[in-house]
């Protein structure tokens, strides 16, 4: 992508601007970390040019540095994360929750991953006697919750390191999984089933079952969940009741989400 570097100085927020995203895109065919030489060619800006913006996009989080090259960093979820907290995914999922809500008389939600907590983007309740009051926007932890560890599940195994390393994992109730080398084991289990069921880890009496939501390419982009009680389900029988349905309410949102996917995207 190469810039129009325009002129005058009404145009230098936007070039900044035009600039940083040019450079945020010159890593998207290639997974791979650019060199300093190879961001300034797929960009078309000079080296001095391009070496301040990696450094500014470094200081934000947005890109990291892997020895004398750059990468991006996993903050640039944000980014996408936004988007779905539009209504676009929602009202996708919508009609899929209430059906599910409704066959299993369980609540059910949906999620994204921002940073180390999920943040809920849609929901479907139904009245519990539960201390734990969730809504649209609420935050959790993600390790210690269904949606969240479908979503961690996801992540790329140097993000996982990290994450591993520098979160703290406090215990929520005596069942909360806190042992980082357990909780890998329990991310790479999710990952290979392509599923997750926590039982009384967030909240004693409460179970959750979760799947992913992938988009056209493959890639998780949010989770979908129902909950439960203990007094109704064990989690053997939650995954027994629920699994099929949720999977196929998940299946169904992934095929509106590809057909709303833009052409060339």
């Amino acid at each position: 992508m190469t810039v129009d570097h325009g002129s005058g100085p009404e145009n230098n927020v936007l070039t900044s601007l035009e600039r940083g995203l040019a450079v945020l895109l010159s890593f998207e065919l290639d997974r791979s970390p650019l060199t300093l030489s190879e961001v300034a060619r797929a960009t078309g800006l000079d080296r001095s040019g391009a070496r301040r913006l990696l450094h500014s996009l470094v200081l934000r989080g947005y890109v990291r540095t892997e020895r004398a090259a750059y990468a991006l960093h996993p903050r640039v979820l944000e980014i996408g994360n936004a988007y779905l907290a539009s209504l676009a995914l929602p009202e996708i999922a919508q009609p899929h929750f209430a059906e599910v809500s409704r066959l299993l008389d369980e609540s059910v939600s949906m999620a994204v991953l921002d940073g180390d907590e999920i943040v809920y983007v849609a929901r479907v309740p139904v009245g519990r006697l539960m201390s734990l009051t969730l809504s649209v926007g609420s935050r959790l932890p993600a390790y210690p919750t269904a949606l969240g560890r479908v979503l961690l599940s996801a992540r790329p195994e140097d993000w996982l390191d990290r994450y591993l390393t520098s979160a703290s994992f406090a215990p929520y109730t005596a069942l909360t999984v806190t042992d980082r080398s357990r909780l890998r084991r329990e991310l790479a289990r999710i990952r290979r089933q392509g599923w997750a069921v926590v039982d009384q880890e967030l909240e004693v009496g409460l179970l959750s079952l979760a799947v992913p939501i992938r988009d056209a390419s493959g890639a998780t982009v949010a989770a979908i969940n129902v909950s439960s009680h203990t007094s109704r389900f064990t989690s053997a029988e939650l995954v027994d009741a629920g699994l099929r349905t949720l999977r196929l309410a998940s299946e169904r949102i992934e095929s509106v989400l590809h057909m709303e996917r833009p052409r060339g995207a």
